[in-house]
């Protein structure tokens, strides 16, 4: 396994990263253990988890995923072992996580949120604590639209210094250890960059956001801050949520997959998706590779890229995606995985 600095940090984090907002749902606190301790087996050492899951969303399972690391953290003693990050839930109407009441980026509700998630996790630090999505209203979920409408702003807008004000307090308290973003924009990265230096709160060490062969809008604007301002990209949805490996093509709905059950596949069922996917699916035929560990080896291999966050709900899939370390993306792949990206773009942002 390969090992990468998480932004500025004294921290080595695998270049992948286990995810984990399968279990509490599709996978059960036995499977959980058990993934990660074939996880931790193959030198992987970064976990990541939020208040937010299990997905999709709801109140009976909110926490769940913090809840199996947290027995498992329990029953194998290892604390030491793994770097943990996970996520307080941005502006939201899901009144849950709250006790019955909508949720912002604010003190309340940011010091509400990090002690349960201690709590369920049977820790008294979390390495890295993510703002999981903007507490401003933003065009796009993920903040990085190809087609940008100016939104209305919410007249109770909390201002990026608030909430660093907040996190300054945890970090100092020993609560966590460093703070990252999740689904930001370029703008609000800086936005946070700035007011640190200004001495408002800590320095976000890095960004979490989709990126896969169906979404590099990261490299647009994101990169080049990336690697300037040392703000790491841990990349969700690396395989566009299992629909670059081609299970779903035709209209193809395997039982027990995450679209199968759920539904919730909407963002990789774009116009253009279809076709891009089989032209990716093509670049592995011709080059005898499997088109998911393909897919996996093009995001840990950018630059820009810290940890690769892969989710699996079995254990065969998770082998697979493991063993996608080992895959070279070569100058001739890359070539024509460009080639398909300069045709189709970013059909899934």
């Amino acid at each position: 396994m390969e090992y990468r600095s998480l932004g500025r940090t004294d921290l080595r984090v695998s270049a992948i990263c286990l995810g984990t907002m399968t279990w509490g749902q599709q996978n059960t606190e036995a499977e959980g253990h058990r993934q990660m301790d074939f996880a931790l087996d193959r030198g992987i050492n970064f976990l990541d988890t939020a208040e937010l899951y299990s997905i999709p969303p709801r109140a009976e399972t909110a926490g769940s995923t913090e809840r199996i690391i947290g027995s498992w953290l329990k029953a194998r003693g290892n604390r030491d072992k793994v770097v943990i990050a996970s996520k307080v839930v941005g502006r939201t109407d899901m009144d849950w996580f709250r006790g019955g009441r909508s949720s912002r980026l604010v003190r309340a509700d940011i010091e509400h949120a990090i002690e349960g998630s201690l709590k369920r996790l049977g820790t008294d630090y979390i390495d890295l604590y993510q703002l999981h999505w903007p507490d401003r209203v933003v065009t796009q979920w993920g903040s990085n639209p190809v087609r940008y409408k100016l939104p209305k702003p919410a007249a109770d807008e909390v201002p990026i210094e608030e909430t660093l004000g907040v996190l300054a307090d945890l970090v100092a308290a020993g609560k966590i250890r460093h703070v990252g973003l999740s689904n930001e924009s370029a703008w609000g990265t800086m936005r946070f960059v700035t007011s640190a230096e200004a001495g408002k709160g800590p320095r976000v060490v890095s960004i979490q956001n989709a990126y896969s062969l169906l979404n590099r809008t990261f490299e647009v604007n994101l990169a080049e801050v990336a690697h300037r301002e040392d703000v790491c990209l841990l990349a969700y949805s690396p395989l566009a949520q299992g629909y670059l490996s081609g299970k779903y093509q035709n209209g193809a709905r395997p039982a027990g997959a995450r679209s199968t059950l759920f539904n919730r596949g909407q963002r990789y069922e774009t116009p253009g998706a279809h076709e891009a996917i089989d032209d990716y699916l093509a670049v592995a035929r011709d080059f005898g590779l499997d088109p998911s560990q393909m897919a996996l080896a093009f995001v840990t291999s950018r630059s820009f890229v810290t940890s690769n966050i892969i989710g699996a709900t079995t254990m065969e899939q998770l082998e697979s995606d493991i063993a996608s370390i080992d895959v070279a993306i070569t100058p001739e792949i890359e070539e024509r995985l460009d080639a398909v990206h300069q045709l189709r773009g970013n059909p899934c942002p």
